[in-house]
């Protein structure tokens, strides 16, 4: 298998106004931001809301991801605390030919690398065709990987443990495996982490990034000046004045009222913070609809 790499968007969720999902639009949201420049989408991460999603919507949504023309471009998270449950899920995956996934160690409990690692092995022992990109989130999970819990999974599973997306940041700097992938959470460890070489991003906002963090990627190994880091970074920043889930319902929403429907206990961003949301970002003059614009 070709070493995983590229711009890859945390995708949104697109829910019905009952709050049920929109399969429909969540599958033309993610095909929508690979026609702007992403390599692929994680359908189902923590800003896809998948924690508070039911296990029988996003069957539904596999079934007709499956028929995607993009399948192959997809990782598939699970979202889900249960190992029983998780186990379930990448069968039925897999029995579909979804075979890359993104899984971030249960929540809640507090657990250290011993643990973590027989909660893979049960994972891959239960579904040896699996690709994962582990997902280290300690402000999430509870738990941070070690550099030594990730170089014991890959010497164990080198045929499955594949890459980490690293949204807590004590890795990307020090992990250099051979035919391991490591993903930076943001666009603002973008371009030092290819420096470092990293093999790209897996971030929420690439959800409205897609084309400036491309040409960020593409100008990286044309070794063309990068002119347009600056820009994507400082849309970024703007974004993380909020909490994002809440702040790309709030942007999306202003082109199409269906991103307002969001699941409790997450909100929308209330007046106040959504007119300074949209007031920064114009100050960059920044819109998906040309967010290459100068």
């Amino acid at each position: 298998m070709t070493k995983i790499s590229g711009i890859f968007a945390a995708t949104m969720s697109v829910l019905n106004p009952d709050l049920s999902l929109n399969v429909k639009n969540t599958i033309e949201h993610a095909e929508n931001l690979i026609d702007e420049g992403c390599h692929g989408t994680a359908i189902f991460g923590s800003t896809g809301q998948s924690q508070l999603i039911p296990i029988s919507e996003k069957i539904e949504l596999l079934n007709e991801l499956s028929k995607s023309k993009y399948k192959s471009k997809h990782l598939i998270g699970t979202g889900l605390n249960s190992l029983g449950e998780t186990i379930n899920f990448m069968k039925i995956a897999t029995s579909l030919n979804f075979n890359k996934f993104l899984i971030m160690p249960p929540a809640y409990y507090k657990y250290e690398d011993s643990q973590v690692i027989e909660f893979y092995t049960r994972i891959i022992e239960s579904v040896p065709d699996c690709k994962i990109i582990l997902y280290n989130f300690e402000k999430l999970s509870g738990y941070k990987f070690s550099v030594e819990c990730i170089k014991e999974l890959v010497k164990k599973f080198p045929d499955q443990i594949k890459g980490v997306k690293d949204s807590t940041y004590n890795l990307y700097e020090k992990l250099d495996l051979e035919n391991f992938s490591v993903f930076p959470g943001s666009e603002l460890k973008l371009l030092k982490g290819l420096e470092l070489g990293c093999s790209g991003i897996i971030t929420a906002t690439c959800n409205v990034t897609a084309q400036l963090s491309r040409k960020v990627y593409d100008d990286f190994f044309s070794g063309v000046e990068q002119s347009y880091n600056q820009k994507l970074c400082d849309v970024r920043k703007v974004f993380d004045k909020h909490n994002l889930i809440s702040g790309l319902h709030s942007f999306c929403s202003q082109k199409d009222k269906i991103y307002k429907n969001i699941l409790p206990p997450l909100r929308l961003l209330n007046k106040s913070e959504e007119k300074k949301l949209m007031e920064d970002l114009k100050s960059l003059n920044f819109t998906t609809k040309s967010s290459k614009a100068a």
